[in-house]
């Protein structure tokens, strides 16, 4: 309830969501996530490659028909805002896809558990990102000077991205996890999907749920550079944390059709950094040069296409090779 009265808020301020689509889309978001989590994955299974290309195009289609429905109601602007926040956002989250696949892997965490930790992950990250979007309106309509801020941020995140050194990434070396594993009494192996257990007369956490912590906080982090980069595009909040939530609701099944061949995205970094530079930019010289939607859009697009066609033309990134078992 925290969350729907600081979103809603924000709709006084400008943009095109009332409180009551406010309420209507939170809603179908929460009703999707109880079927997803309670009906269709109540049992744990590996998601094979066939389901996971039916959800993802059932995520995509939903997406694109909410973006015909802002274009109807509401007309060419919001919908072109939309649309470039959305791919904006689902470009940026194909990262997280290469962090999941690190984090099962150095954790060896059964195929048929992976889709439970992250629709619990999705869960929480709408809750941070919304917060997170609540705050930026909110800064943005009361310190113009932010937006030179957020665009700074972008071309240092953008630049890092392209010039820093490929690094082997130790999920295991997070500072939540670590923190957790020290304070929380952890069970020594992994209990099925359980995120808890009582043992002994005592509750216990498993490595599952540090698992959990290290996904939750990756989606953080990512979210520092997605949601500046969108506010770089609008500065309507419903349209904001509309096509991130789209973006993200869409990730799991992304995620499994997509990773078994993620190492061979090696230009997607680079596309990506770039996209960042883009927006920080444009962000920077709003106040002297105007670049519309449409453009920002093909510009995004333009650069995305080439990276994966130049991914296509070299051989995959060596994979990550699984450390021991929590």
């Amino acid at each position: 309830m925290a969350l729907l009265a600081a979103l809603t808020g924000t709709a006084a301020m400008a943009g095109i969501g009332t409180p009551w689509h406010w309420t209507a889309f939170l809603l179908f978001v929460l009703l999707a996530l109880a079927l997803d989590l309670g009906v269709f994955h109540r049992s744990a299974h590996s998601v094979r490659w066939r389901e996971a290309a039916a959800w993802s195009l059932a995520w995509i289609a939903i997406s694109v028909l909410f973006g015909l429905g802002i274009l109807r109601w509401y007309g060419e602007q919001p919908a072109l805002e939309y649309f470039t926040g959305y791919l904006i956002e689902k470009s940026l989250s194909v990262d997280n896809l290469f962090v999941f696949l690190i984090v099962f892997r150095t954790f060896q965490v059964d195929a048929r558990f992976q889709h439970r930790i992250l629709g619990w992950g999705i869960l929480g990250a709408l809750v941070m990102r919304g917060m997170m979007i609540a705050a930026g309106v909110a800064l943005l309509a009361r310190f113009a000077w932010i937006t030179y801020l957020f665009g700074g941020f972008l071309l240092y995140a953008g630049l890092h991205m392209l010039v820093a050194r490929e690094k082997e990434a130790h999920p295991e070396q997070n500072i939540i996890f670590r923190f957790a594993k020290k304070h929380l009494r952890v069970a020594e192996k992994y209990h099925d999907a359980r995120f808890f257990i009582r043992e002994g007369g005592r509750w216990l956490a498993t490595p599952l749920f540090l698992v959990l912590l290290v996904i939750e906080t990756a989606d953080v982090t990512f979210a520092l550079d997605s949601i500046p980069a969108v506010f770089g595009i609008t500065r309507d909040p419903f349209i904001v944390f509309t096509s991130n939530v789209f973006a993200i609701l869409g990730l799991r099944a992304l995620y499994f059709l997509l990773a078994g061949v993620l190492d061979y995205f090696s230009y997607l970094s680079t596309g990506l950094a770039l996209v960042l530079l883009f927006i920080g930019g444009k962000m920077i010289a709003e106040p002297w040069m105007h670049i519309p939607v449409h453009l920002s859009l093909a510009v995004v697009g333009g650069i995305l296409l080439a990276a994966l066609l130049a991914s296509l033309l070299r051989p995959p990134r060596k994979a990550e090779a699984p450390a021991e078992k929590t």
